[in-house]
């Protein structure tokens, strides 16, 4: 087949998910290419098959912000028509569906592709619910061959919000369990022989709640020697930063940016926390998990079907700060039963979230969809409840 894929470029779960699907399909022979404002994160090295377009942008006096969607609609049309693109797979309903809904629009009717529309969360919970965004989203989506989400709490939480005539498939996410897993480290550079490592993996947005990460840090300090490593940039980096520093904390804190490598730095962690407002699946506590990292993460959104409480790590409830630094200090005290958890949360991963079988029901897709484009051409009985 030949793919488009659109996505944030930036760190973040969609980015990542998109990224790793694209190597992944790439790898199984499949023709690729990404079209985005700049190279998608985690995608900085050459793989056969794989072809990254670059969006380009004008300023113009006339327009306080450079029109990028009008530019993303141009260049994903360009690129559907030049390589003969059969489906485009966008990450986002805005504004990636809806640039690829105009792009498509702009191409003859035998050179259109089929859409398919993957929901990673704030483009529903938090854009698409908006009333500027709202009926946009919901376009995009009602006029996608196909629109998946990455649990099932996003799928149901986005059929209740939009009442679509077309039901939203859960595909979850996956992850590389030959690239993350646990590892001999040098724990060194991130902290002392006798201090444990607690670590945060995120973009730094508001929902993330990153102050109840060093909220909690601070309880499990008064109890033992420890450290925060605080992976990622955004937003509130600099509310954390003011906190720790009304704390007392600050120098027991290491922030070290976004970095593509987290499957090296993962290994070195005693305990991820994730406290999140919501979390539309949870691909970080996946990636921990993977390496045998206890987690600590909110029963909020889709993650509790990613992480079994109790079992692979603990759920605790949004803003619950003394329960999760009781967790931290209960796996932090207790080494054995720590590894226990971590080696049970690694056998999860391998079972319910393989890259093989995940990226499987990704072609399977798209080959049930290029299948009813077949018999029915026209662009609009590509959606599943219609003729075909």
């Amino acid at each position: 087949m030949k793919i488009g894929i659109t996505c944030q470029a930036t760190a973040g779960g969609s980015g990542v998910l998109a990224t790793e699907l694209g190597i992944a399909l790439a790898r199984r022979g499949h023709e690729v290419h990404f079209v985005s404002m700049e190279e998608p994160f985690r995608l900085g090295h050459y793989e056969p098959n794989l072809y990254t377009h670059y969006v380009d942008t004008i300023s113009y006096p006339l327009f306080k912000l450079p029109p990028y969607t009008i530019a993303l609609s141009s260049k994903i049309s360009e690129i559907a028509e030049e390589f003969d693109i059969q489906l485009w797979h966008t990450h986002y309903a805005v504004p990636n569906a809806v640039a690829a809904l105009l792009g498509r629009d702009m191409l003859p009717r035998e050179k259109q592709f089929c859409l398919v529309t993957t929901l990673h969360g704030t483009d529903i919970t938090l854009v698409g619910s908006h009333p500027s965004f709202y009926r946009a989203t919901r376009y995009a989506m009602e006029n996608s061959c196909a629109v998946t989400a990455v649990s099932r709490w996003l799928s149901e939480e986005t059929e209740r919000e939009f009442q679509l005539s077309q039901p939203v498939r859960t595909i979850y996410n996956f992850l590389d369990a030959e690239r993350f897993y646990a590892r001999p480290v040098n724990r060194a550079a991130l902290a002392g022989q006798d201090e444990k490592i607690l670590m945060h993996i995120s973009n730094f947005r508001p929902v993330k709640r990153v102050t109840d990460v060093v909220r909690v840090f601070k309880r499990v300090l008064d109890k033992m020697p420890a450290r925060l490593i605080m992976i990622g940039d955004g937003p509130e980096r600099l509310s954390a930063t003011g906190v720790a520093k009304q704390l007392g904390i600050a120098d027991r804190i290491q922030y070290l940016g976004n970095c593509e490598n987290i499957e090296d730095l993962l290994p070195c962690a005693d305990l991820l926390l994730q406290p999140s407002e919501h979390e539309s699946f949870g691909l970080v506590p996946l990636e921990a998990m993977a390496c045998e990292v206890p987690v600590i993460v909110t029963n909020s959104g889709g993650v509790a079907e990613v992480v079994s409480h109790g079992e692979t790590g603990y759920l605790c409830e949004v803003g619950d700060i003394e329960t999760m630094a009781q967790y931290a200090l209960e796996i932090l005290n207790h080494p054995e039963q720590a590894r226990e958890m971590g080696r049970r949360g690694r056998a999860h991963v391998i079972a319910r979230f393989p890259r093989d079988v995940i990226v499987g029901q990704y072609e399977a897709l798209y080959e049930e969809v290029l299948e009813r484009r077949a018999k029915f051409p026209h662009p609009a009985s590509h959606r599943p409840g219609l003729p075909g």
